[in-house]
C-alpha cells in the first residue's frame, strides 16, 4: 500500500486522495498499455510480435487512442504484459 504524508504529517493511503482519482479517471486504456509495454522495455514492434503479428502502426494508434484495444487484443496483450486485461477496455 501507498502513502503520502500530508501538511499535518498524517500518513494517509494514496489511493483515497482526490490526486489519485483524478489521474486514474483520466488515464485511458491506451495508455496503461504504452506504460506497461515500456516498463517490459519493449518497442511498439516487439509488442506487436509477441502479441501474434500486431503490426506497428496498428500498437501506436491503439496507445494515442485513435483505434480501439478489442477484448480479444486486450486479453493477448494482458497474457505478454502479464497484467489484467480489464485495463485496456475502454470504461464506460
Amino acid at each position: 500500500m501507498k502513502f503520502v504524508e500530508e501538511e499535518n504529517d498524517k500518513l494517509i493511503n494514496a489511493v483515497s486522495t482526490q490526486w489519485y482519482k483524478n489521474i486514474k479517471e483520466a488515464t485511458k486504456p491506451g495508455d496503461y498499455l504504452r506504460i506497461y509495454r515500456e516498463r517490459k522495455g519493449w518497442t511498439q514492434a516487439k509488442l506487436g510480435e509477441m502479441a501474434g503479428a500486431i503490426p506497428r502502426q496498428h500498437i501506436s494508434n491503439m496507445e494515442n487512442g485513435r483505434r480501439p484495444i478489442s477484448l480479444k487484443v486486450a486479453r493477448t496483450f494482458a497474457d505478454v504484459l502479464d497484467v489484467p486485461f480489464e485495463i485496456f477496455l475502454a470504461r464506460k
